[in-house]
């Protein structure tokens, strides 16, 4: 089970972090990705990281604003968001895909949690 939270209203500039907590069983090589659809468009792939945290992948409109995180101790990920901008608003999603290969792709994750909001105000 995938637990996604910290989203919400921001000004552009601004920053937030979300977070994606995992319950249940795992396994010893998976990959959490985060997506996020904006209205009207399809989900998109925003960043992905392996279990080790050793590898990670960005889309590129987020590279070097958005930074992907774990912290095993708690099954838990992070996507922290800086320098946001209107057109990062979407409602955002993590996944989980029980092979250990990152991939872009929302139909090769097995698991999807709940969405949250992120507004980013002009």
């Amino acid at each position: 089970q995938l637990q996604a939270s910290g989203g919400g209203l921001v000004q552009a500039g601004g920053s937030l972090r979300l977070s994606c907590a995992a319950s249940g069983r795992t396994s010893s090589s998976y990959v959490i990705g985060w997506f996020r659809r904006a209205p009207g468009k399809e989900r998109e792939f925003v960043a992905a990281i392996t279990r080790r945290g050793n590898n990670t992948y960005y889309t590129d409109s987020v590279k070097g604003r958005f930074t992907i995180s774990r912290e095993n101790a708690l099954n838990v990920v992070y996507l922290q968001m800086n320098s946001l901008k209107p057109e990062d608003t979407a409602v955002y999603y993590c996944a989980f895909r029980l092979v250990g290969v990152i991939s872009g792709q929302p139909q090769n994750y097995n698991y999807w949690g709940q969405g949250t909001q992120v507004t980013v105000s002009s």
